[in-house]
């Protein structure tokens, strides 16, 4: 049966008026109505009761789950119970502390006795699962959506399911209650792993599961396993999302194999589908990339540019090195992302009122920047986003090819420069640059290393005097 969307449901509904009961024809119309054995080219045939959700905009609806599927009844007039508005529910009531069985010890906002009526009838969703494929730039942008799921499902529990260095980046977002380490582009993961992940996501009792990695048949049959309510994910855009979309509740599919090459906005498709709109909410606006800084970290990287030999906001990062450290941050869509240290130091030698600031992905590096730099350089040791965010929030400003630190200096609003490839890769991964404080460097020959490095430095001295006033 398709279910392509998580508001109310076609169940029996509520009477409005009490007084009015049903009499014997009613019945015997409903049961004309449900009668499977009535022929295709009858007159008097109506659609069957669905469980589709009513749509405020249609969407293509998904043929592998039920070929018999005539859409919502049009006939069919709902009460006014759990049908609209977003999910609310009683408050959670106060524990008993002297009860040796840990009773009403649910979740806040859960009611068993009507838990059941908001998932089908609402589309209620408690507890909800992203996993989410690729690395800290791919993670880094779907902050977004999970806080577009917060906003949509008030009292929401997410989780997150990635791989190990895409749950580093989770140290960033407070809507995150659990991150877990399980690299879902492993195509052969080990059985004992990934029956232990399908057990440990099943106990769980998820009601909606979100998925990034394309989807094929066995990517499918592991959602599948979950035994949540709606299942959505992307598939292949060609022939290996056969079967995929049988086991699932909604699909999306890319233009390209690869994901990332969407930019700043590659989860355009899942966002669009998670803020429609439904009886009486709107539809749900994208929120801003944004991130949290805990003040431990803060401590830690203050402590490290000091030790660097830097004052807080009297340098610039420099970030973007090129390196074989998986550390370096980029993005899967834009390959061509890291400089050389010659060129780099070319590019440093243009700041005047501020230091640069460099950021290795690995120790090995430090002695090729002293050499090619100078011994004076001003190094710092940074492998996890929320360091190089904390970094980045004490500096004057931030100069950095397409790698994580551009996207971390718009979401703490730190004015930067980046350097791309193409004008295309930039507008793709920074729309909107000059509302972001962003100055955008490109090469005309579609290599970053092609770069102009005359056309930053001039970009780098009309940007010192905002800097130095900052």
């Amino acid at each position: 049966m398709a279910a392509t969307s998580l508001l109310p449901k076609s169940i029996s509904p509520f009477h409005t008026n009490p007084s009015s009961l049903p009499s014997t024809a009613h019945f015997t119309t409903t049961a004309t109505k449900l009668s499977f054995l009535s022929p295709p080219d009858q007159s008097h045939r109506t659609k069957r009761p669905n469980l589709q959700t009513v749509h405020l905009k249609k969407t293509e609806k998904n043929e592998w789950l039920d070929p018999f599927d005539d859409g919502p009844d049009p006939d069919l007039v709902w009460g006014t119970l759990f049908t609209d508005g977003k999910q609310d529910e009683d408050p959670r009531p106060p524990e008993n502390p002297d009860n040796p069985y840990g009773f009403l010890k649910f979740p806040k906002g859960f009611n068993v006795e009507t838990a059941s009526l908001g998932l089908k009838i609402r589309g209620d969703v408690r507890r909800c699962c992203c996993i989410i494929s690729g690395g800290v730039y791919e993670n880094l942008l779907f902050f977004p959506a999970i806080q577009l799921i917060k906003d949509r499902y008030p009292g929401v529990q997410v989780d997150v399911v990635t791989s190990a260095r895409g749950k580093q980046t989770y140290e960033m977002n407070k809507n995150v209650r659990w991150a877990n380490d399980y690299d879902p582009d492993d195509d052969w993961p080990e059985p004992r792993v990934y029956t232990d992940m399908v057990g440990v996501l099943k106990n769980r009792y998820y009601d909606m599961v979100l998925s990034t990695r394309l989807a094929g048949f066995g990517h499918a049959a592991f959602l599948f396993m979950t035994t949540a309510e709606f299942r959505a994910s992307y598939i292949y855009p060609n022939v290996n999302a056969a079967g995929a979309g049988m086991m699932l509740s909604e699909t999306f599919t890319p233009d390209t194999t690869n994901l990332s090459d969407g930019g700043f906005h590659m989860y355009e498709q899942m966002v669009d589908w998670l803020g429609r709109p439904g009886p009486g909410v709107p539809r749900q606006p994208l929120p801003p990339l944004k991130v949290s800084i805990s003040k431990k970290i803060k401590e830690v990287v203050e402590a490290k540019y000091r030790n660097a030999g830097a004052e807080k906001g009297k340098y610039v990062v420099i970030h973007g090195i090129e390196s074989d450290s998986q550390a370096s941050m980029q993005s899967r869509g834009d390959t061509d992302s890291l400089l050389p240290l010659q060129i780099w130091a070319k590019i440093a030698k243009g700041l005047r009122d501020v230091k640069p600031l460099f950021v290795i992905p690995h120790e090995k590096e430090r002695e090729n920047v002293e050499e090619i730099v100078g011994d004076d350089t001003r190094i710092v040791f940074i492998t996890t986003p929320a360091q190089l965010a904390a970094l980045i929030n004490d500096s004057a400003g931030v100069i950095a090819t397409n790698t994580a630190a551009i996207q971390l200096a718009n979401a703490r609003e730190i004015p930067s420069i980046g350097l791309f490839c193409s004008e295309e890769k930039a507008k793709l991964f920074v729309p909107d640059a000059e509302e972001k404080k962003c100055t955008i460097i490109s090469s005309k020959t579609g290599k970053l290393i092609d770069i102009d490095v005359e056309a930053v430095k001039n970009a780098m001295r009309f940007s010192n005097v905002s800097l130095a006033l900052l």
